[in-house]
């Protein structure tokens, strides 16, 4: 899989995720993917300061996006 083809992908994770995030008023925004195995985004808006953030990342968007692309081993928030 090429790197376009990857971040293709986990954009694709991230839009199945953003209408739950923008339901309570947050987002996410993909930053960047480090050596086609980790995946840095950003929880905007109200999930910054959510105190579940979390496992919103773990239980959501890391399982999401695994299921889009199973080759990534980590996600991580950057603030």
């Amino acid at each position: 899989m090429t790197v376009d083809e990857l971040r293709e992908k986990v954009e694709n994770a991230l839009e199945e995720i953003r209408p739950f995030l923008k339901n309570d008023g947050g987002d996410i925004s993909l930053v960047s993917i480090e050596n086609g195995k980790e995946v840095k985004v950003r929880l905007e808006g109200n999930c910054v300061g959510c105190s579940v953030n979390q496992m919103t990342l773990k239980s959501g968007v890391e399982m999401t996006i695994k299921k889009y692309a199973p080759q990534i081993e980590k996600v991580i928030n950057i603030d």
